[in-house]
């Protein structure tokens, strides 16, 4: 493919209005996307659908796929295209066989379950389940992300079980990935649920953490929906002061963060204000927020769940102006778009409103009919148990009125079944009790025991590690102080009889007892400091091998004490030396950084690469282990990235804190 230098958008539009090769389009389309994303939304858009057409007339589906989970969230949730969303990823998928990427075809799936969120939810938690099933473990941010919406769909579906489940689920990916911001949105569905089911004081107190939460991670814009729902759970308990109160807590998020709230998400805030102040009678701070909605409103606007606020706003302030025959198609609308999306709430709220406006246009039929229609919904959504247990009560009582003494045997009976029952219950509550007592006790001893043989073969082998050490240094010693000055003699002695040849023999071998001297241990450490000495070992295998290094070093020198410098050294010997042994590089690179956290090491080379598990579990390969060993030795970790015929990657971290 073609690559441009840097131009200006001008170039390249020209590029594409006068070129015939399809390649040098793309090339153009794409440069274009990238100058569009900051400046101009419907270039944005106009631009990736030229992309996504014309990669797949040349079959290019990835990079169709590519642009087209670029351009999703800008359609769905900017423009409110989200049926254009779903048609234009359903062309792709039809040629999915075409995608070999996990992460391509897992987040294809996962955007059209986010454009099928505005549309139709039961959908949408089909493509959540399988995006869930497409993503590989590589892809678990995205995994995660899926099982948090798929929550949130069933949430609103009144699908309380797979709901949680699928918020815990995200939840633990997201602890397991340190993304607290996200596993903060987990959280806010569960707390949710709790509101759903009538739990208000414990949704309040696990909202109150969110919150604190929220502002420690300063994300204040996502406050604005956490403010709304205790909004709602005030209104439900009917406490107006405190409702209004959140309500405009809510609204002063969205002043302060106008750019950062989502169009649907500010329109729940200004219905629940516009109904609020309605109820009360005060049409003028209604009109406020009325005129506020009527300013933003995009007539081309088809996301359902935007709509379905906008319309319940139009009628309730047309009905409080007393002009029911205004009110009633946007009330229509409104119970349209809530059967879609299969909105429970929504409907039985749209069938009550219904009912107001066919009672002030004196039609009592269909008031009547709407009324109905919302009562029978509530009950059998709402009140199926409590309806079941009354008519059981209902049927105990008449049966007592006629037959007394018959009821009060029995009552004696159940009575003694019951205290049986119950007897029963505990001694089986006891017994499970002890099993699970006599279990945790044998795993947390099965736990300690493993525990601390770790903590015993750590130990060990950073004993061994300074023994080695030692030994080295003592063999190194000795080396030095002993065979190196007798060869020195016996160079002087040579040097009087000028035998000029075997001189030289000597040299060499004394420069050998050096290298194996210095290897063994490295002196230069206690004489330079551990950043010359570092910089001294990438030189010598520079100029002495044919891999070419280059590097990058902080000082460090005064860090860490005296072994944990020996130790650090090694690593960078060990990988150094393994990267010349084993990689066929031709180059590498060696970067030591200095933070206020600690101490980053980054080694990479160009060679031949190899699969990190075979390596680390083959026995005879100790090489990995020692240098895992060693980071343990200085509390760091320890990062392998290698492919085969792709290079090598070891990235070290040191904390100095």
């Amino acid at each position: 493919m073609v690559q441009f230098q840097a131009q200006n958008a001008a170039y390249y539009q020209s590029v594409l209005d006068t070129t015939q090769n399809p390649l040098i389009k793309l090339e153009a389309l794409d440069s274009l996307i990238s100058k569009s994303k900051a400046t101009n939304t419907n270039n944005l858009i106009t631009y990736s659908i030229a992309y996504i057409d014309l990669a797949k007339k040349l079959d290019s589906i990835e990079a169709a796929a590519k642009k087209m989970i670029g351009i999703s969230y800008t359609l769905t949730s900017q423009t409110n295209q989200a049926d254009k969303v779903v048609r234009m990823i359903d062309e792709l998928l039809a040629r999915k066989y075409k995608i070999k990427s996990s992460y391509l075809l897992g987040n294809l799936y996962l955007k059209r379950g986010g454009a099928n969120y505005r549309l139709n939810l039961e959908q949408a938690t089909k493509d959540y389940q399988k995006a869930i099933e497409t993503f590989s473990e590589k892809d678990s941010i995205y995994k995660a992300d899926a099982y948090l919406f798929s929550g949130q769909a069933y949430s609103n579906l009144g699908q309380f079980v797979p709901a949680s489940e699928n918020y815990h689920k995200a939840y633990d990916y997201y602890e397991s990935l340190k993304d607290y911001e996200y596993m903060q949105f987990a959280q806010q569905g569960i707390t949710t649920m709790y509101s759903m089911n009538g739990f208000y004081d414990k949704a309040m107190e696990e909202r109150k953490r969110n919150i604190k939460k929220v502002k420690e991670l300063g994300l204040d814009s996502h406050l604005v929906i956490v403010y709304y729902n205790q909004a709602l759970d005030y209104k439900k308990q009917g406490k107006k002061a405190l409702q209004l109160e959140e309500l405009l807590k809510s609204y002063g998020v969205i002043q302060q963060f106008p750019e950062k709230i989502i169009l649907v998400d500010k329109m729940y805030v200004f219905a629940a204000l516009i109904e609020y102040y309605l109820e009360a009678g005060n049409l003028e701070a209604a009109k406020k927020y009325y005129d506020i909605v009527q300013e933003s409103h995009d007539p081309e606007i088809q996301d359902l769940l935007y709509l379905g606020h906008y319309n319940e706003i139009m009628a309730k302030y047309a009905l409080a102006h007393d002009d029911p025959k205004k009110a009633l198609p946007f009330a229509l609308k409104k119970l349209e778009g809530a059967q879609s999306l299969k909105y429970g709430e929504d409907i039985i709220e749209s069938q009550e409103l219904l009912a107001e406006i066919y009672t002030a246009q004196g039609n009592y039929k269909n008031a009547l009919e709407s009324k109905e229609i919302a009562f029978r919904l509530r009950d059998s959504v709402y009140n199926s148990t409590t309806a079941n247990s009354l008519a059981y009560y209902q049927t105990l009582y008449e049966t007592e009125k006629k037959e007394k003494e018959i009821v009060a045997q029995n009552a004696n009976i159940q009575l003694l079944e019951s205290k049986n029952l119950a007897t029963r219950k505990r001694m089986a509550l006891i017994i499970v009790a002890l099993i699970l007592s006599f279990g945790i006790i044998i795993l947390f001893r099965n736990r300690m025991q493993i525990k601390q043989k770790k903590n015993l073969q750590e130990k060990f082998s950073q004993e061994l590690l300074v023994s080695q050490e030692e030994e080295r240094k003592r063999i190194s010693k000795d080396l030095h102080d002993g065979l190196g000055q007798q060869l020195l003699i016996v160079k002087n002695k040579l040097i009087q009889n000028q035998d000029g040849e075997t001189k030289k023999m000597v040299e060499h071998a004394i420069e050998d007892v050096r290298s194996i001297s210095r290897n063994l241990h490295p002196f230069q450490l206690q004489e330079l400091g551990i950043t010359k000495a570092i910089e001294m070992t990438i030189n010598q295998i520079d100029e002495n091998t044919t891999l070419f290094i280059s590097s990058e070093i902080d000082n460090i020198d005064h860090i860490f004490d005296k072994k944990q410098e020996v130790n650090l050294y090694r690593i960078v010997q060990e990988s150094l030396t393994n990267i010349v042994k084993h990689a066929q590089a031709e180059a590498g690179k060696v970067t030591l950084k200095r933070s206020l956290q600690g101490i980053s090491l980054v080694i990479r080379d160009n060679g031949i690469g190899f699969d990190f598990t075979e390596k680390y579990q083959n026995l005879r390969s100790l090489g990995l282990k020692t240098l895992l060993e060693r980071t343990k030795f200085l509390k760091g970790q320890m990062k392998v990235t290698s492919k085969k015929n792709k290079g090598t990657i070891l990235e070290f971290f040191f904390p100095t804190v």
